[in-house]
């Protein structure tokens, strides 16, 4: 009787050793995964910040061309009104005046 007992101390012995161990690694397995996740997000994070940083660089390019062209499509327009003032100024001011002493 006294074998039995002494086996399944042994045992219980060897399986308290066993979920220990398999404990042990559990926390050492968690801390390398909490790590690995961290590393990831690490690097997400910063590929992420030079995709958008890429992007605003794109845009404030393509918002600078469009500028540009406003600016080159309203001094074309400025052009042709001064252009057409210049040509018509004369008949504009008998205009406003055959207007005014109408009424």
């Amino acid at each position: 009787m006294d074998a039995v007992i002494e086996k399944i101390s042994e045992i219980e012995s060897t399986a308290t050793s066993i979920m220990d161990n398999a404990n042990e690694r559990k926390k050492t397995f968690a801390k390398e995964m909490t790590e690995k996740t961290a590393a990831f997000d690490d690097q997400l994070e910063k590929e992420t910040q030079t995709e958008i940083e890429k992007l605003r660089a794109d845009m404030e390019v393509n918002m600078n061309k469009r500028l540009k062209q406003q600016q080159i499509d309203a001094q074309k327009v400025l052009e042709r009104m001064t252009k057409r003032f210049e040509d018509h100024h004369t008949q504009y001011v008998e205009d406003l005046f055959k207007t005014m002493i109408k009424e």
